[in-house]
């Protein structure tokens, strides 16, 4: 029975909020994977990209609240969610238009790409400063849980109760959803096949008449989706504040780079490998050990390697190891 309590624990505290977490930053990191592998360099717009996604979901959500409009146990943002990618779409092709495609002309180097996205980071995070303020804001509405820790207790018997978030549902299903369909897109689509091509091989896709404009459009759309899923998701499962979405690109940056920046298989698994770390190495593990240990060795402290306060300090060293000792990643994505 006590093992049964000290696997319940885990499960509560550990490894579904770990799935949770890892679902949002493989979104996050299969977009800058794709602006990499495409478009050749690292976008560091994309975190604030996520914000102002996540900013235009809320305010359209409590449009719908205002006027009475729900979406059943579900949170009321899904309904908003195609209007801020569509809205979102538009910013970041205006923004390739006027700033991007100048330097894409000029066969500027990817150090000077990465510096441009820097400015355009700092120009998005200020329209969202102004859109929704800098408050943190909860958004989420509809049926709390899927499975509640009371009602798990009354069934079990348990002392252990495990509770699933219908935000953390709804972002594992929504993410295989969309990874599907990327993958899918990617390998049976005409226009899929050429991103990939030109991914592959620039010069060669040209000359085979693959239109560069639309693969750059194309991936513009995609990657900017995949931030406002990956951003709306994140906000429903914990909260908006905009300096959040900031701080996110470090993890974000860290799974692609851990998987092998560029490959879009990587970006998936490097996103649950820092979901995993973080969590595992943040958590207080003394309830876990004092269900599974004799009462002589059951530990007195939280048994914690690290506060939650340098949750992002994991992020960082787990991405300075990769990138000393196997800067392709895992899946051999292109070296950095």
């Amino acid at each position: 029975m006590d093992f049964l309590n000290a696997l319940i624990a885990f499960l509560n505290f550990v490894a579904v909020p770990a799935v949770a977490y890892g679902a949002q930053l493989a979104l996050g990191a299969l977009g800058v994977t794709l602006i990499y592998g495409i478009l050749r360099f690292s976008n560091f717009a994309h975190g604030d990209t996520m914000a102002f996604g996540t900013a235009i979901a809320i305010i359209l959500t409590w449009g719908l609240q205002s006027a009475g409009i729900g979406f059943g146990p579900l949170p009321t943002a899904l309904l908003a969610l195609p209007v801020a990618i569509a809205v979102t779409v538009g910013l970041v092709l205006l923004t390739d238009r006027v700033v991007y495609r100048f330097y894409r002309r000029q066969k500027a180097a990817p150090a000077i790409l990465v510096i441009v996205s820097l400015g355009v980071m700092f120009v998005m995070n200020g329209i969202v400063r102004l859109v929704i303020g800098v408050e943190e804001q909860n958004f989420a509405d509809g049926e709390r849980f899927v499975i509640s820790a009371g009602d798990f207790k009354t069934a079990t018997g348990l002392a252990e109760g495990l509770a699933i978030k219908t935000t953390q549902a709804i972002t594992v299903v929504t993410a295989v959803v969309v990874v599907a369909a990327l993958f899918w897109f990617l390998q049976k689509t005409r226009t899929g096949k050429s991103m990939r091509a030109f991914s592959d091989n620039e010069d060669l896709a040209l000359l085979s008449g693959i239109n560069p404009d639309r693969v750059v459009q194309v991936t513009w759309i995609i990657a900017a989706g995949l931030a406002v899923i990956a951003g709306v998701l994140y906000g429903l499962d914990k909260s908006f504040r905009p300096f959040t979405y900031f701080q996110l690109l470090l993890p974000i940056f860290a799974a692609a780079i851990v998987g092998g920046l560029g490959n879009p298989i990587g970006a998936i698994a490097g996103g649950f490998v820092i979901a995993f770390s973080e969590v595992i190495v943040t958590y207080a593990w003394k309830k876990v050990l004092t269900y599974v240990l004799p009462d002589s060795l059951a530990p007195d402290g939280l048994v914690q390697l690290l506060s939650t306060d340098y949750k992002l300090a994991v992020s960082f060293v787990i991405l300075i190891i990769v990138l000393l000792f196997a800067p392709t990643g895992l899946f051999k994505g292109k070296s950095v």
